[in-house]
C-alpha cells in the first residue's frame, strides 16, 4: 500500500505507520509505502493523522504510449474489483516525456475499463465524478505505470469537523504533522495565540486524547469495494480502547472576534470544547501566563495578502518579544513562508524544518524560551 502526504512529513507518517503495526515501511517522495492486511488498510484511513490518501496498487507495468497503456489496463481482470454496474472514475498523475497529457492517460484508462466490460458483459459501466463506487489511480513515471485503487475517496485532510472557516486555514494534515514533529502527545499545556479557525487547537486535542481523526468522516472509498468487510470495519470504528485522559489545558487566542467565533464552532463540532479555552486578545497584550513547560505553536500571517514588509516585520518582532517575555520556560514553534519576517523574531531557532503549506515553501522553527540569557541558564542547570 502507499500512503501519500505533504513534503516534509514523510518521516512522521512512517512513524505513525510503524506504531499502527505496518510492515515493510519505506519512505518515498511525499509518500510512504507499507504492507499489511485489510484491517490495517481500514485503520490507516481511520487513524493516520498525516496521510492524505491510501492507495492500494493492483498492477505495475511498462508502457511506451497510450495504446500500450490501454492494452495493459484492458488485460486486467476487472471483475475482481467491480461489476458492470459499478460507477467509477479515473485519476491520473503523470511524470513522463512519453505521456505529455495526463487527461489523455485518464481517457485511455477509462476506455480500457469500459471496453473490458462491454466485451465481458455487453454493458459499459458509468463514469461518475460524484461519489463513484471505485476510484482508479494511474501513476506514470517515465514508462513505468502503477495502477492503484484509492481506498480513501475524499482527501483525508477533510476530517469532517470543520463547519466554519477563516481566510486561508491551515490543512488539518499539516497541523497534525507540525504537532507530531514538535513531539506533542498531550504532555503539557498548549498555546496557540494566533489560532484563526482553531485547526491547531483541535488537532492538538485529538492527539492529546488519541482520538482517531477518521471518527468525524461520513465515509471512506473502501466501504464501496466488492470485498468490503462491514463487521471488521464496525469493530475498528467503534474501538475506543486507545483513547486516553488529558490532564492539561489547551489555550487559543486571536485578535479577531470573528476568528474566535469560527474557532468555537469548529471546536464544538469536534467535541473537544472541554479541553480548550478561547479568548479574543492580541498576542502583544498577553500577560502573566503560566507557560513554563508548555508547547506554543503559531501560524502567523505570511504577508501574501498585500501586507507591507514593515507591517510584517513589526508583527514578527512583537511575536518574538511576547514569546521571550510572556512564555518563559516554554518551547515555541512558528511556521512561515516569510523568511525575512522570521528573522525579525529575534530568537535563535534550536530546530528547523522545511514544510509546504499549500504551494508555499515554509520554515518551521523551534525556539527554546529560556529565562535570562541562554548560556547563563545552562551554567546554572
Amino acid at each position: 500500500m502507499l500512503a501519500k502526504t505533504f513534503k516534509g512529513l514523510e518521516e512522521v507518517l512512517a512513524q505513525e505507520l510503524i506504531e499502527l503495526g505496518a510492515n515493510d515501511v519505506l519512505i518515498e517522495r511525499r509518500a510512504v509505502s507499507f504492507s499489511g492486511d485489510k484491517a490495517l488498510l481500514y485503520r490507516a484511513n481511520f487513524a493516520l493523522r498525516t496521510a492524505i490518501r491510501i492507495l492500494v496498487p493492483i498492477a505495475t507495468f511498462k508502457a511506451k504510449d497510450t495504446d500500450a497503456l490501454y492494452k495493459q489496463v484492458k488485460a486486467l481482470d476487472w471483475s475482481r474489483y467491480m461489476t458492470a454496474e459499478t460507477t467509477f472514475v479515473v485519476d491520473a498523475t503523470v511524470y513522463s516525456e512519453s505521456f505529455r497529457n495526463s487527461r489523455f492517460v485518464t481517457y485511455r484508462t477509462k476506455d480500457a475499463i469500459a471496453d473490458y466490460w462491454t466485451e465481458k458483459a455487453d454493458k459499459r459501466p458509468n463514469v461518475s465524478t460524484q461519489e463513484p463506487d471505485l476510484i482508479v489511480n494511474v501513476h506514470v513515471s517515465n514508462e513505468q505505470v502503477t495502477l492503484s485503487l484509492d481506498s480513501s475517496g475524499e482527501s483525508l485532510h477533510k476530517r469532517g469537523y470543520r463547519v466554519a472557516t477563516t481566510e486561508a486555514p491551515i490543512s488539518e494534515v499539516l497541523a497534525a504533522g507540525m504537532l507530531l514533529l514538535a513531539g506533542w502527545r498531550g504532555q503539557s499545556d498548549f498555546y496557540d495565540p494566533m489560532c484563526g479557525s482553531g485547526t491547531l487547537l483541535i488537532e492538538a486535542a485529538l492527539i492529546a486524547r488519541n482520538i482517531a481523526p477518521g471518527v468525524f468522516r461520513k465515509s471512506f472509498a473502501f466501504e464501496k469495494w466488492k470485498d468490503f468487510d462491514a463487521d471488521l470495519w464496525s469493530e475498528i470504528y467503534n474501538d475506543d480502547s486507545q483513547e486516553r485522559e488529558f490532564t492539561h489545558r489547551i489555550y487559543g487566542s486571536d485578535a479577531s472576534f470573528y476568528a474566535i467565533q469560527q474557532a468555537g464552532k469548529n471546536i464544538k463540532s469536534a467535541g473537544v470544547q472541554k479541553d480548550i479555552e478561547l479568548k479574543q486578545i492580541r498576542i502583544e497584550e498577553l500577560k502573566e501566563l503560566q507557560a513554563s513547560g508548555a508547547l506554543v505553536m503559531i501560524n502567523p500571517p505570511y504577508g501574501e495578502r498585500l501586507k507591507s514588509n514593515k507591517e510584517m516585520e513589526d508583527l514578527y518582532g512583537s511575536i518574538g518579544s511576547t514569546l521571550k517575555h510572556q512564555f518563559t520556560g516554554a518551547s515555541a514553534w512558528i511556521i512561515s513562508s516569510n523568511a525575512a519576517a522570521m528573522k525579525c523574531i529575534g530568537l535563535k531557532p534550536s530546530k528547523k524544518y522545511h514544510l509546504l503549506n499549500g504551494e508555499l515553501d515554509c520554515q518551521f522553527n523551534r525556539y527554546d524560551l529560556f529565562a535570562g540569557k541562554r548560556n547563563e541558564t545552562r551554567l546554572h542547570s
